[in-house]
């Protein structure tokens, strides 16, 4: 008995300690889980830092595009993951709303490990330049004089813009109709189209056509002003408290060493700093976040909360 207590005392005092451990990360490529299809602004944000962080790490940041149950797929993926550093994922702002309106395999609030937020921005509320309205006030105004015959487009059911125009009508008690599409390209081509009065868009992709007269904007859905649109007010300056952001965050499984957590958040607080990385988020109409994982989870709490009264009090289903 005496030889085998003997035998484990050794063996763990040679055990490389849990910092030591830390200190030889990364020693293999990382794969960063992006939970859409390329091209999209979690792509965009998961490249963008990948690059930077391998070139920090000396080990490869292999984005991998797992797209499929609007994030939760790709999600699900890393929950389950080792929580050794080698699998992380890149979410966006459905990952709160996709915890209200889905029933998920995995709790997003319990079962993740948050690194950093990368950035915040909004989406803005674009009406057909056809119309009469002119601001926010004039669309509650057209809408409470015209129950339900306004209708707005969205990137489809459960989607953030879905329910960033549902959380509008609860607060203003309005009546629009909802019309959901395959994608928020979609939905805009159509608003540009005029077959669709509004929607609740992608700032960046609304300026340009914004610009040519054929989408007229009349708010952003931050709780501040848009750097990239100074000049058009918040929702919030007609409806106290409305809120929606269109964010961007680093997560890890649970579990995940807080040695780890905490190089991770360090190295990308650093790249958020960078002129070159303010440069490419502000074309993506985003602002950079940062702050420590505690912070993070927090936001992610409130997001989930958020979302979950509203899909319960506006009754939002599969068919809304």
């Amino acid at each position: 008995m005496k030889t085998v207590v003997s035998l484990v005392s050794a063996v763990l005092a040679f055990a490389p300690a849990p910092s030591a451990w830390a200190q030889e990360y990364p020693s293999k490529p990382i794969r960063l889980i992006v939970p859409f299809a390329p091209g999209g602004g979690a792509d965009i944000v998961a490249r963008a830092v990948a690059q930077r962080v391998s070139d920090s790490f000396r080990r490869s940041v292999v984005v991998d595009n797992r797209a499929g149950g609007g994030g939760t797929l790709g999600t699900e993926m890393v929950v389950r993951a080792n929580p050794d550093g080698y699998t992380l994922i890149m979410i966006s702002g459905s990952y709160g709303t996709n915890a209200a309106f889905y029933k998920l395999p995995y709790d997003s609030v319990n079962d993740i490990q948050p690194i950093i937020m990368i950035g915040e921005g909004g989406f803005a509320v674009g009406v057909k330049p056809t119309t009469p309205i002119k601001s926010v006030k004039e669309l509650i105004g057209y809408a409470k004089a015209n129950p339900g015959k306004l209708n707005y487009g969205s990137a489809g059911t459960g989607s953030t813009p879905h329910l960033a125009a549902e959380l509008f009508k609860v607060e203003t008690k309005v009546n629009l109709t909802h019309i959901p599409y395959k994608s928020m390209g979609l939905a805009l081509n159509e608003l540009i189209g005029g077959e669709i009065d509004l929607t609740f868009g992608t700032i960046v992709a609304m300026i340009p056509y914004a610009k040519l007269g054929r989408v007229r904007i009349i708010g952003v859905t931050t709780a501040k002003r848009s750097s990239v649109l100074p000049d058009i007010p918040t929702v919030s300056e007609t409806v106290a408290g409305y809120e929606v952001a269109s964010w961007f965050g680093l997560l890890g499984p649970k579990g995940l060493s807080k040695e780890i957590v905490t190089r991770w958040n360090k190295e990308v607080t650093k790249i958020l700093q960078t002129d070159e990385m303010k440069g490419r988020m502000a074309r993506e109409g985003l602002e950079p976040a940062g702050g420590p994982p505690e912070q993070f989870l927090s936001y992610i709490r409130r997001e989930v909360e958020k979302w979950r009264k509203l899909v319960k009090e506006a009754k939002v289903t599969a068919e809304s």
